[in-house]
């Protein structure tokens, strides 16, 4: 099939960054709610909406998730009878967490329903780095493009930060670095992150590599006493998360936390990079390396996408 036959449809960010550094941006005909990059995907049709308001405490929006999952409610409703009118080819979409995007399940049944095409489902399933490369792969494979340029540059960033880090065990003790991905409940980044926390030359706190966020309690936290912490609420840009971390630090054992005396507490765009397994993660290791390591690593991310709280 050429390109110009191909009918994409991506219910996911990540997908949609994906297949726009393959070269397929224009044959994204439909995207969710939440594909926002790169910018010129955002005139393509909705196919997804949110069943949850977004708008409230985060404490809320935790309840509001569990609600849905209890009733067995899925978190996005897929608009069918738009998918029916776009006539997709492929659709792009993924089975890892019910929380970030339509369900697999969700997508077969809407696909079920179709009365004029029948697409290719391509479901990405992420929990380490080397998973998201294989799925850029597979994604290529699939839509018959070619991705070898796209991945030996990607993978070239990674190298050339943990070649600059590799060393640093040896001199100095590696920062302690806990990720938080949701403040209330209080949650850590698993995945990627805790890869991410040690090619930047740090040492991960509580995140298992390849195991999805678990919750923290704050006594660990305290405990714990970790030398940098870094927020990157899911689905939170750098206003959102600046937000809801100032209502943290008026916990009263804040101020006795070593990284908030020393002034290495920092905010990220946990949305557009830390949570979003695609190719900017390569992106989000760079601004890593720079948070853990600002005397070696100067890529310019600061006040942007990161910065201190």
């Amino acid at each position: 099939m050429s390109n110009s036959n191909l009918r994409i449809v991506s219910l996911i960010p990540s997908g949609t960054e994906i297949l726009a550094i393959l070269g397929l941006t224009d044959a994204v005909v439909g995207r969710s709610h939440e594909c926002d990059y790169p910018p010129e995907i955002q005139d393509r049709p909705i196919c997804t909406q949110p069943r949850l308001k977004t708008n409230v405490s985060s404490g809320e929006i935790h309840d509001e998730v569990n609600k849905l999952i209890q009733s067995a409610l899925s978190i996005y409703e897929i608009k069918t009878d738009i998918l029916e009118r776009l006539q997709p080819t492929h659709i792009v979409t993924q089975d890892q967490c019910d929380v970030c995007a339509v369900s697999l399940s969700e997508v077969e049944k809407a696909v079920a329903e179709l009365t004029q095409a029948k697409p290719q489902i391509i479901s990405l399933q992420p929990n380490f780095l080397r998973d998201v490369w294989a799925d850029i792969e597979r994604v290529a494979n699939t839509l018959q493009v070619d991705a070898i340029k796209v991945l030996e540059n990607l993978e070239a960033r990674v190298k050339i930060v943990a070649q600059k880090t590799q060393g640093l065990s040896q001199t100095e003790k590696l920062p302690k670095v806990a990720c938080i991905e949701w403040s209330d409940p209080l949650m850590v980044a698993g995945n990627w992150i805790p890869e991410l926390v040690t090619f930047a030359g740090g040492e991960p706190l509580f995140s298992v590599t390849g195991h999805a966020a678990t919750q923290l309690k704050w006594e660990n936290l305290i405990a714990s006493n970790p030398d940098i912490i870094i927020f990157m609420p899911c689905g939170f840009d750098l206003n959102r998360t600046r937000q809801d971390t100032e209502l943290l630090t008026k916990r009263p054992e804040w101020q006795n936390l070593h990284a908030n005396q020393t002034g290495r507490v920092y905010i990220t765009d946990g949305n557009s990079y830390f949570n979003r397994p695609g190719p900017r993660l390569v992106d989000s290791l760079e601004m890593m390396a720079e948070i853990l390591h600002p005397e070696i690593f100067q890529y310019g991310y600061k006040g942007k996408s990161w910065d201190t709280l």
